[in-house]
């Protein structure tokens, strides 16, 4: 049995129509789903009764279970969220001025190895599934919804590698993305990747509206490999080569995201380096503090360093932003609240 929100609009039409059933009964669903965001299916009083026990042979709705959940001073919010195996994945809620935004998870673990991440604490278990995905959002969702809110942004940058999940994680923003689900627009949805080459030209060759993120963290190859061992799979001429493609061929504007580290990435030397390896190119350099964790020992840029960083990038001609920090008086790095849960059971 699987989740009903693992179903885009086109699946469940052909469900539908497998078992002798009108097209129409999807845009019915999908309306009990998302917009009156019902918990049990005998609450969609428009369907046939005989379809209803059909679903409910076949499906449930809700795939997530409230663990914990941590509210930082900024009100940036930690979900710790238990799937019907057991399994434990977390997103984030952050409140900007242009509005609400999600953070998912797209696996339970992740297996990139990122020497300063907290997702790599603990190993992938599995991938999640689209519903998965779409219950972390939906959950999130109905909490806003009472206080008048709704999720305005979607960020796939949570535990795990996204483009290691590539089809389910393009289900869940089909399901996220459709005017019939949550109607949150493709440009307001971004996933994010460390570097898988295959997928990034997949995606590239598929013409998404959505936007692409890439984790960089380091301006060569020799310190990136320290950071990053994707890049012994891919270094950084097969990454831009293939970054480089995606953007003549979309026409879109990519992101970089930096993490500053002190003393490890953060000198004016890899901030020219960095200016060289992307100019010319329609992107941006997002500059993000370090959200520390005590079992790597890394520690974040200041404020001053970090400020003038980005200074140095924006007069060799690299245009970037500084993220403000979120969550810093919780467990707000990726994957550490699950990784306190899952290490204090052992």
């Amino acid at each position: 049995m699987r989740t009903i929100y693992d179903e885009t609009i086109a699946q469940l039409t052909d469900w539908l129509a497998q078992r002798g059933q009108k097209s129409y009964r999807a845009k019915q669903i999908y309306a009990w789903l998302y917009r009156k965001q019902v918990s049990s299916f005998d609450e969609m009083s428009d369907l046939p009764a005989a379809l209803i026990e059909q679903l409910k042979a076949e499906f449930y709705i809700d795939p997530v279970h409230l663990v914990d959940k941590q509210v930082a001073r900024d009100l940036t919010a930690k979900y710790l969220f238990e799937m019907k195996d057991g399994s434990t994945v977390e997103a984030v809620l952050m409140h900007f001025s242009f509005g609400e935004s999600v953070c998912v998870s797209s696996q339970v673990g992740c297996n990139m190895g990122c020497s300063f991440c907290a997702s790599g604490l603990l190993k992938k278990q599995r991938n999640l599934t689209a519903g998965e995905m779409v219950g972390e959002v939906m959950f999130i969702e109905r909490e806003l919804m009472a206080e008048g809110k709704r999720v305005g942004n979607i960020v796939i940058m949570g535990t795990g590698e996204p483009f290691d999940n590539y089809d389910n994680v393009l289900d869940f923003c089909a399901v996220v993305n459709s005017d019939l689900g949550l109607a949150i627009g493709a440009r307001h949805i971004t996933i994010s990747t460390c570097g898988i080459v295959p997928r990034i030209r997949d995606f590239a060759a598929g013409h998404y509206q959505y936007n692409l993120a890439v984790s960089l963290h380091a301006p060569n190859d020799e310190m990136r490999r320290r950071l990053m061992p994707v890049d012994q799979a891919y270094p950084l001429d097969t990454l831009m080569a293939a970054l480089k493609d995606y953007s003549v061929d979309n026409h879109r504007r990519l992101t970089f995201e930096y993490i500053l580290l002190k003393g490890v990435n953060d000198s004016d030397a890899c901030a020219i380096e960095l200016a060289d390896l992307i100019r010319g190119m329609n992107a941006y350099v997002n500059l993000i503090p370090y959200n520390e964790v005590d079992e790597n020992g890394y520690r974040t840029t200041d404020g001053r360093t970090a400020l003038h960083f980005y200074d140095v990038l924006m007069k060799h001609g690299v245009k970037a932003t500084l993220r403000t920090k979120h969550g810093d008086d919780i467990d707000a790095a990726c994957g550490q609240l699950r990784a306190r849960h899952e290490l204090g059971k052992e």
